[in-house]
């Protein structure tokens, strides 16, 4: 069976998202047991990362991305999208408001094209956006040992989801309800990354690589931007309302569908775990299609090897598809069986959504 992302730790993976940093250590599987049991560390450090000083900060971001910030305290946290006109996703990040800086970290490669779009919608106000890639890098511990790890290393340990605090004078500690039971990112100065990878681990926590961090996030059916994402994806079919947007906050792009979708109906697609019976067979890979009968029902993002279930994927297919189809995911020698793990499908209300209700209403009452 072909493993995805399995590379020589030294010499990391020929192609992917994260090619640039250790795909493993070793022994991806004894990784995530790690993970699930006590505590690893990843090496993220290729993640790009955004400082946005400036004493209009929160309220120049409040306007463009679509996470309520306005009010934002600081040493907290959240997610945050930014979308084009019609709804649809074009960046995500991670942000942390510590100090007089708010900081966005995001996917290998997207960094220019966002840092371009705040530069253009700057106009008037007092902030000063930068590539701060080369100030910080980011390193992840999962597991449920994370806070005494943090502890043991000699890091604060912030109390609550997202919460962030300043890490000496030149990094932040940002506590992460995903990918695992606990997880905190630790935004670490480039020049001392591997002192703090060293710190961490003799503070306890296992070294590992991105596949047994992917390997949790696809547990958690937590998305990732351009792989369980395309060019069509809209908020509502990947769960990113909520933990990145705020149903209730106007005033930025794309803000309409997003109310409109929530008010008057249900996302075309949603996200799901695929159960995969490959055998020894190769995997499906991202941007295979997801096949019913013949006819295409969705599409494959990220593929991982999970330590107790075997070969899975997520995927995004119709909202049609009930949970109990038979699938295929991948072609060719990469089409294999799957299965929509009933843990991951959620089903639809059987009442109409809230505007849609309300249409409904109107028309009784005409």
């Amino acid at each position: 069976m072909t493993v995805p992302g399995y590379t020589d730790p030294e010499t990391p993976g020929a192609a992917g998202p994260d090619d640039a940093v250790p795909a493993h250590r070793g022994d991806p599987f004894a990784e995530q047991r790690a993970m699930a049991r006590s505590a690893a560390v990843v090496d993220r450090s290729h993640r790009g990362v955004i400082a946005v000083p400036g004493e209009d900060r929160l309220s120049w971001l409040h306007l463009i991305l679509t996470q309520h910030v306005s009010e934002l305290p600081s040493d907290s946290g959240s997610e945050t999208l930014v979308l084009d006109v019609n709804g649809r996703v074009l960046h995500h990040a991670v942000l942390s408001h510590v100090g007089e800086t708010v900081w966005l970290d995001t996917e290998p490669g997207e960094l220019p094209p966002l840092l371009d779009y705040l530069e253009k919608m700057r106009f008037w106000s007092k902030v000063e956006p930068r590539d701060a890639s080369d100030e910080l890098a980011v390193l992840s511990v999962v597991g449920p040992d994370t806070p005494a790890v943090l502890a043991a290393a000699g890091a604060p340990v912030p109390d609550g989801a997202y919460a962030s605090v300043a890490l000496g004078e030149a990094g932040i500690v940002r506590r992460m309800p995903w990918p695992g039971q606990d997880a905190a990112d630790l935004l670490v100065p480039r020049a001392e990354k591997q002192a703090w990878f060293e710190r961490l681990t003799a503070a306890g926590a296992r070294a590992a690589g991105t596949m047994a961090f992917e390997a949790f996030r696809v547990e958690a059916l937590r998305p990732r931007l351009a792989v369980d994402t395309d060019e069509r994806t809209i908020p509502h079919e990947v769960g990113w309302i909520g933990s990145a947007v705020h149903l209730t906050k106007g005033c930025y792009r794309g803000q309409e569908t997003v109310a409109r979708v929530a008010n008057l109906g249900r996302p075309p697609r949603r996200l799901v775990l695929l159960h995969l019976d490959a055998g020894d067979e190769e995997l499906p890979v991202t941007g295979d299609p997801v096949t019913r009968d013949g006819k295409t029902v969705g599409r494959v993002g990220t593929v991982t090897l999970h330590h107790e279930s075997g070969a899975v994927a997520l995927a995004l297919v119709k909202r049609s598809v009930p949970q109990d189809a038979e699938l295929i995911a991948g072609v060719d020698e990469r089409a294999a069986p799957a299965a929509i793990d009933p843990d991951s499908y959620v089903p639809d209300e059987t009442a109409p959504p809230p505007g849609r209700a309300a249409q409904i209403r109107g028309g009784l009452r005409g």
